[in-house]
């Protein structure tokens, strides 16, 4: 249990960072409609199930259409 106290100064931030990306990422999949790749259902998908910073990432590098 103290290894865990001993990480948590750097896994908070961590947590939040990857959480407000990955909110980001859906709400900017769900207020556009058009994509550079896939559909809207792909990215949901793709940002849920690799929830971690890979998915985000994924869709603003391959998915997100330049405005």
């Amino acid at each position: 249990m103290d290894e865990i106290k001993e990480y948590l100064p750097f896994l908070i931030p961590l947590v939040i960072v990857q959480l407000s990306l990955l909110g980001w990422c859906l709400h900017h999949i769900l207020k556009h409609d058009r994509y550079k790749r896939g559909t809207r259902p792909v990215w949901i998908i793709v940002c849920i199930v690799l929830m971690g910073f890979v998915g985000p990432i994924l869709y603003i590098t391959l998915g997100k259409e330049d405005e």
